[in-house]
């Protein structure tokens, strides 16, 4: 053996270079190929160029399209047909209700009618929609709400922590089951770890699964993660919105940082609506799928509401990031104010397009980010692209009572984004997520006051004050901007 490698060291030292340029041609040839943006292609080619090896690892680990269109495009025929099969049977009613939404907020109803024509949601009218704010609001009423569970309960989280508020939750859970109750839960794999653990050393009733499971053999797959919060009881009552089952979600809570966090109660017919989405990524696991008979899926619920609720979702392998078209639908049809709340703002270029253009076009646009983030590469990643809100006219509040992780929008106090979509290119090209669109005036005016509290907990970001910034933390900005297509 010493006397081979005696041999091919040499000539491993030689030559290594040949079959080192050969994989790196091949991995420039792969990205160029993929048509990507043109930004992203860039990075990864300079990412793979200037970070030798450490680059191609980055790049098999989280910049594989091929393996994403192979894993996440692969939706069985009888899923397809049977969602298909829900709208063509349903589409007299969805025409009358898209004409009568057309009727009561005008061109903002394009939204709806665009995701009804890409076969993502179709509007529910006549819906109930209570607005919870953080944590201590939402899961006081979701714990009331799961005890009173008759039929079943089915959960989709991205973070399940096996903490205070986790174990209260799977304590009724696992309680409900042994009463006959039907549970599903199904969390990320990578963002629950705790509860995956907990579930394989305490196996109970509840049918439970780990989404996209992380393993050696699917690393390469394990950048593309399930971001929805979802709960939905009975098929009547639903929440979702951007708080996970955590107890840093509530306040004050053992990490002392203020948690500023959005959430939705609906009850009606737009119920069932989520409980497709639900079925589908349920059906994605080796689980054992479930009927849309009336038990799962009410097509008729009766409540005292006026609100209008549809749902648009997306994920790494839809044909479009319809998050994102959805909001710059509603964008582009507004008449006076655009709130938006988001902890990351890294936009897709149509996004910042869209916002600057509003903006100078007479619009009142007002963007709220934290002051401080969790990440401080993805927060200087932001910084870096608030300059051109500024000069047209945006207003930026950056938050600084705490951290705000709040995913909404509001389009002139009538059409509300509640979900898990952030402003970046994570949640419009990368996870699974979903938001609420909810058109409601008395809901509008409800968020455009909580948006005026939080303002006074903010500090108002001018060109002066960005422009007395210290180069370093604008040279830090620029710097991480330049990740910002991986991010």
């Amino acid at each position: 053996m010493k006397e081979i490698i005696d041999v091919a060291w040499p000539i491993i030292q030689e030559w290594y270079w040949v079959p080192l340029s050969i994989l790196y041609l091949g991995v420039i040839s792969t990205i160029l190929i993929e048509n990507r943006n043109p930004t992203k292609t860039i990075a990864w080619v300079l990412v793979i160029i200037f970070l030798p090896i450490v680059g191609i690892i980055l790049y098999y680990l989280f910049g594989q399209k091929f393996k994403k269109e192979r894993r996440f495009r692969r939706i069985s025929e009888v899923q397809s047909a049977r969602i298909t099969a829900e709208l063509n049977q349903l589409e007299p009613k969805i025409q009358d209700s898209l004409k009568q939404i057309r009727r009561d907020i005008g061109d903002l109803s394009r939204v709806y009618y665009y995701l009804r024509h890409e076969q993502v949601c179709f509007p529910s009218l006549k819906n109930q929609v209570t607005l919870l704010q953080n944590g201590e609001e939402k899961f006081a009423h979701m714990l009331q709400s799961l005890q009173q569970a008759k039929h079943f309960i089915h959960m989709e989280y991205y973070i399940f922590e096996h903490d205070e508020i986790g174990s209260k939750v799977m304590s009724i859970l696992e309680a409900k089951a042994k009463e006959g109750v039907a549970v599903r839960l199904l969390v990320d794999d990578f963002g629950s770890s705790s509860i995956v653990r907990y579930h394989k050393k305490h196996p109970s009733t509840i049918q439970f699964q780990a989404f996209l499971p992380v393993t050696f053999t699917s690393l390469a797959n394990s950048n593309y993660r399930n971001h929805r919060k979802i709960c939905i009881i009975d098929g009547v009552s639903a929440y979702v919105g951007g708080i996970n089952i955590a107890d840093n979600y509530s306040n004050p809570n053992q990490d002392g940082v203020y948690w500023r966090d959005t959430s939705l109660h609906i009850r009606g017919t737009s119920v069932g609506l989520l409980q497709l989405h639900f079925w589908t990524l349920w059906n994605e696991t080796d689980a054992d799928s479930f009927p849309l008979d009336e038990h799962y899926l009410k097509r008729d619920v009766a409540v005292a509401g006026n609100a209008t609720v549809s749902f648009a979702a997306s994920d790494p392998g839809s044909a479009a990031p319809y998050n994102m078209e959805a909001l710059l639908i509603a964008i582009a049809a507004a008449k006076h104010k655009i709130q938006l709340c988001t902890p990351y703002y890294i936009p897709s270029p149509e996004l910042e397009t869209a916002l600057m253009v509003a903006a100078a076009a007479g619009v009142s646009v007002e963007l709220m980010v934290p002051s401080k983030g969790d990440s401080w590469i993805v927060q200087h990643a932001s910084f870096s692209f608030l300059k051109p809100l500024l000069q047209r006219g945006v207003k930026v509040h950056l938050y600084e009572k705490g951290f705000i992780h709040a995913k909404t929008v509001n389009i002139d106090d009538t059409m509300l984004f509640v979900g898990t979509v952030n402003l970046d290119t994570r949640s419009f090209y990368i996870n699974y997520e979903i938001a609420a669109v909810v058109a409601d005036a008395s809901l509008g005016l409800q968020m455009s006051a909580s948006f005026a509290k939080d303002v006074t907990d903010c500090r108002l970001l001018t060109p002066r004050i960005w422009s007395a910034r210290s180069r370093w933390k604008r040279g830090l900005d620029s710097l991480c901007r330049l990740l910002a297509p991986l991010l």
